[in-house]
């Protein structure tokens, strides 16, 4: 079953050496939250490089249903006329957010502060991804929902009349918990305090910060607490979304696992919350360089030089993890590659992702002949030294990242890797296949 219509199957073939530019679509973490923290300003916002996946134009829809006037002007250039914080309006209608897991917890967070009561929806894989970790400190505003048991979508949401500041610490390494929590702050009145064990990926501060908002984060013997002081005044800004490196991850593993492979991926997004799968790669022997390092929009990028390489397993610090949580998928396909065994551990949160990623790629890469290990908060492969076999189709399970890393392995394995969908990666990635075959990469659509 298809998210997103009638099924797409895929298969790649073993590929001679992938060369040339690879052009990554805007972050997909920066693009949700320009468009939310656009809609909350008075004025207009003008936004450069934004990812036009599903995902991010769902959230453009919605701000535009919460009375925000949110306009294309062309690939990637958005403006959005915000109605300042606290002025969402009612929306008529239920709010589907597609498949952005992102999108529907952040923009819950945005409206739980306001007056106003909303209903949100979304695919079939979205209804299955727990809210309630939103829903829990969003009671502490004095927002109630109403829904499925487990908080599970379709719910509705009703936002506190008067809301209050909260403190809240946070039980999972989410970034997508923190960032509702700080934006429900925007409209209560006070401090709100987020306090998290683990540093989760900083967007949403670095992006507050930027549009005037005051908000502080120390290091303390519970881990971090960053405090927002609410009711700010928002400043329109003018944004440059970086390149996004979760896209970045299926390229880059291509051209390291397709022998000859040379490839240039400029002006990619290297926040040091969101970088941690390059640093892996890195210990794990691969050839890839960083040439102009910059800062932009306040944050940081580079251009990425990636050469085919061959790797060696190793064990990930589970402190990494939040850090490169997405990037699990594609890290266990290039690990079967690998000489020695992976171990990653501290890995729960991929078991409720679009689906339970370590089950899908676990099952995918036993089927190519790989020795898994796994637990509920580990995965271990066993690499096979550059001989995979390949031959199978794979589930999707409508997740984009799982489909992605299939394909990637099918570039280098004996015989081809097939997907039973492809139509999730159009959620992330809209042009990922002519962005893999521009390189040369053997991919292409099944006819059936």
């Amino acid at each position: 079953m298809a998210g997103h219509g009638t099924p797409i199957p895929m298969t790649a073939r073993k590929s001679a050496a992938l060369k040339g530019t690879a052009l990554i679509p805007g972050d997909k973490s920066v693009s949700h939250r320009a468009l939310i923290l656009g809609a909350l300003t008075v004025g207009e916002t003008h936004v450069t490089g934004l990812l036009e996946g599903q995902d991010v134009l769902d959230t453009g829809k919605a701000m535009a249903v919460f009375g925000a006037d949110v306009q294309r002007l062309g690939a990637g250039e958005w403006i959005i006329n915000g109605v300042g914080v606290g002025g969402f309006a009612e929306p008529e209608d239920v709010i589907d957010c597609g498949n952005a897991g992102t999108g529907v917890r952040l923009i819950m967070g945005a409206m739980a502060t306001s007056p106003i009561t909303a209903t949100f929806t979304g695919d079939a894989s979205l209804r299955s991804r727990p809210m309630g970790r939103i829903l829990d400190p969003l009671k502490l505003f004095g927002a109630q929902s109403v829904g499925r048991a487990k908080g599970m979508l379709p719910l509705t949401l009703v936002g506190a009349r008067d809301p209050m500041p909260a403190r809240y610490t946070s039980p999972f390494p989410s970034a997508q918990v923190k960032s509702a929590v700080l934006l429900a702050g925007l409209n209560a009145p006070g401090k709100t305090v987020l306090i998290e064990r683990e540093k989760t990926r900083d967007h949403s501060e670095r992006m507050l910060r930027g549009f005037g908002a005051q908000v502080e984060t120390i290091k303390t013997g519970a881990g971090y607490e960053i405090t927002l002081q609410g009711q700010p005044e928002l400043t329109p800004q003018t944004i440059a979304v970086p390149r996004d490196p979760s896209s970045a991850a299926f390229p880059v593993a291509a051209a390291l696992i397709v022998e000859g492979s040379e490839i240039l991926l400029p002006n990619i997004g290297l926040n040091p919350t969101r970088a941690g799968l390059f640093t892996t790669l890195l210990e794990m022997g691969a050839d890839i360089t960083y040439e102009n390092a910059r800062e932009e929009g306040g944050e940081p990028v580079a251009d990425l030089r990636v050469r085919a390489s061959q790797l060696r397993g190793i064990e990930v610090p589970p402190d990494r993890a939040p850090s490169m949580i997405d990037e699990y998928p594609i890290l266990s396909a290039l690990a079967a590659f690998a000489s020695g065994k992976t171990v990653m551990r501290g890995v729960k949160e991929l078991r409720v992702k679009e689906c339970d990623r370590i089950d899908a790629m676990a099952r995918g890469l036993e089927a190519m002949g790989v020795t898994i290990e796994e637990g509920e908060d580990f995965l271990i492969v066993h690499g096979q030294d550059g001989d995979v076999a390949g031959g199978i189709t794979a589930q999707t399970h409508l997740d984009h990242r799982i489909a992605m890393s299939f394909l990637c392995m099918g570039l280098a394995t004996a015989k081809p890797v097939s997907i039973d969908d492809a139509g999730a990666i159009a959620t992330s990635f809209p042009v990922f296949e002519g962005l893999m075959t521009g390189l040369g990469a053997q991919v292409q659509r099944d006819n059936h």
